[in-house]
Order: C-alpha cells, then sequence, then structure tokens
C-alpha cells in the first residue's frame, strides 16, 4: 500500500499517513498484525477506546494494519507541555488499566484472566478531542491484571531513576499511578510476583538497550518503595 508521511516511529513499527482519517501501521521486521487487529477489534466493539480498524479481517496474516487516524497530543508530549500534570497522567493511565481489565477475555478460560496491553504509558496514550486513546497493542496477551499494572509502573521506573529530563515526570507519573491501584488489585495481584515477572521480561527484551536493562533492579526497588501500603 502506498503510504503518505511518517508520523512516528516505535521501537519495532512505524506509522505512516494515509490521509485526514486513516493511518498504516507497519512492522519494519515484516512481522504479522493479525492477532493485533482482531485485539483492537474486540476492545472497540466494547466500547474501549482504541482506533479502529479499517477492514478487521482483512488477509491473513497480514503485516499493514489501517487504522483510524487520531488527532491529538500523546500524554507524553502533553506532559512535556505542561497541557496535563503528572498527577492527572496518573490517574488516567490507572483508569484505562482498570477499564482494561473490567472487559472479558477474548479467548483465555480462566476466570481471572484479562486483555493485557503490557505497554501502557504516556507515549502510547494519545489524547483526542473524544478523549484517550490506547495504542500499539503489538505486545498485548491475556493473562492476571497485575502483570499490566507492574508492567506500566517498572517502565515509568526505568525512566524514573535514569539520569535524563524525564526522571522527574516520571518519577511523579508513576507515584499517582501507583495511588489508583484499587485494593484488590494492590492486595491480590502487584506484589513481588507480577513485579519479579514484569522484571524477567523487561530484561530479556532484545530492543532494550544494555544501559536500560542495567536500571531495572534500581526501577524494581523503586516500585516497591512508591506503592502504597494496604491495610
Amino acid at each position: 500500500m502506498q503510504t503518505g508521511e511518517l508520523l512516528g516511529s516505535g521501537r519495532t513499527a512505524d506509522v505512516f499517513a494515509i490521509d485526514d482519517q486513516w493511518v498504516l501501521r507497519r512492522y519494519r521486521d515484516g512481522g504479522d498484525a493479525t492477532a493485533e487487529a482482531a485485539v483492537l477489534t474486540y476492545l472497540a466493539e466494547r466500547g474501549y477506546p482504541v482506533p479502529r480498524v479499517r477492514d478487521p479481517m482483512g488477509t491473513v496474516p497480514r503485516t499493514d494494519l489501517v487504522m483510524q487516524r487520531l488527532h491529538g497530543p500523546s500524554m507524553l508530549r502533553a506532559l512535556l507541555l505542561g497541557t496535563i500534570t503528572a498527577g492527572e497522567a496518573g490517574s488516567v493511565l490507572a483508569d484505562l488499566l482498570h477499564r482494561l481489565h473490567s472487559v472479558p477475555a477474548r479467548a483465555s478460560a480462566e476466570p481471572t484472566h484479562r486483555i493485557l496491553h503490557l505497554d501502557l504509558h504516556p507515549d502510547n496514550v494519545m489524547l483526542t478531542a473524544g478523549g484517550p486513546m490506547v495504542i500499539d497493542w503489538c505486545n498485548s496477551e491475556e493473562g492476571p491484571p497485575g502483570l499490566d499494572w507492574a508492567m506500566s509502573s517498572l517502565i515509568l521506573a526505568q525512566v524514573a531513576v535514569d539520569t535524563t529530563a524525564l526522571a522527574a515526570p516520571a518519577r511523579a507519573v508513576l507515584a499517582s499511578l501507583l495511588t489508583h491501584l484499587g485494593p484488590a488489585v494492590a492486595v491480590r495481584n502487584t506484589g513481588r510476583g507480577p513485579l519479579t515477572e514484569a522484571r524477567k521480561r523487561r530484561a530479556a527484551d532484545p530492543s532494550m538497550s544494555e544501559s536500560e536493562t542495567s536500571l531495572l533492579d534500581e526501577a524494581t526497588r523503586l516500585v516497591l518503595e512508591l506503592t502504597p501500603a494496604r491495610p
């Protein structure tokens, strides 16, 4: 498919403009986007804020994903511009996780499993006129909600313990996110088990640099430090 302006690039994929309504998301390694299209379609049908997929059945397997074009800044961009506070950002992320985990799993028969994003952070939330929308579902799978909370927390914590200008806002967003954990989630799902699993997954992620991986121990300690005590 012919593409237009490059709108953004992540670790594994690029997003190109098609027109004012649609974009093309393409994996640079030719990866299959079939599962991602299925998850997006399932969530959109249940009212979760994700971009619509054009021709959701499409060709299987599929390497291109044509999706609704979202207009507005990423949450990260809004934080840097000062149009959203770190406290607000953490609250929005928490709400998006709670809403996601209220949707029944698409495939798993395990009653406690839910759809997990596993990469939900400020650069994967677009702040549109219609509200926040969650993008980049290539890591999605089904499992216990606590793993999703742990992954989001650890991603933020890695930035927070780094020596960049983003460290202070990342720490503030993380603190806000962790204060919005529901008691049941906090007690059952966000202890050392999910955090240990999240750390293992981050350490094994081939897209992470050696310097990023070296921050994992300190980041894990920060998540535990900032997680509020629960009765």
